[in-house]
């Protein structure tokens, strides 16, 4: 007997450094596709490694992850990249997707404004996903939506990438914001 495998696809989007990467491997069920690449000297004029000095590898086109929900429901999880000059992926990677994790860190704020920015322009469900990854957050979730301007329908929700648990909580919030867009929008 064949299954009918319906696939959701899902965009992990933010900042240069925000952790995408480790946020795509730390929640998928198989070993993920990712497209690092070393920092050079060359791109040190254009790659603001500030608050993220340890950071040597990047992401120059995507990352890729699966989780499988069911049988017949298979969650695809798409990784962009953080930096402006890989931007141009964005519109391919994010294309059928029902919705997207915009991970901030807050170390790097600012860096998190095109993404959100970008999902708000489009129309497309997002959940912002504060990552802890370096430790307790030092601001109040009343903070940071006022810092990003976060609309009040935007769930913020608390992560740390390395961690499947939290990771699965994100995108659990993320399935239920654009399925509650979508019923909302028929």
């Amino acid at each position: 007997m064949s299954v009918n495998r319906r696939s959701v696809k899902l965009v992990v989007a933010g900042g240069f450094g925000a952790g995408k990467t480790t946020f795509v491997g730390g929640v998928s069920e198989i070993p993920p596709l990712t497209t690092e690449e070393v920092l050079t000297q060359a791109g040190a004029a254009v790659d603001d490694v500030t608050g993220v000095d340890q950071k040597n590898h990047t992401t120059v086109a995507l990352d890729f992850g699966r989780i499988t929900i069911t049988p017949d429901v298979v969650l695809y999880l798409f990784g962009t990249p953080g930096q402006d000059r890989f931007w141009f992926m964005w519109d391919e990677l994010t294309q059928g997707a029902i919705g997207a994790i915009v991970l901030v860190d807050t170390r790097r704020l600012g860096t998190s404004f095109a993404a959100i920015d970008y999902f708000e322009r489009r129309e497309t469900p997002f959940v912002v996903a504060v990552n802890r990854f370096y430790g307790e957050c030092l601001y109040t979730e009343a903070e940071i939506r006022a810092a990003l301007k976060l609309n009040d329908a935007v769930p913020l929700v608390w992560c740390d990438a390395r961690d499947r648990a939290t990771t699965k909580q994100a995108l659990i919030h993320l399935v239920r914001h654009a399925m509650s867009a979508l019923t909302a929008s028929t």
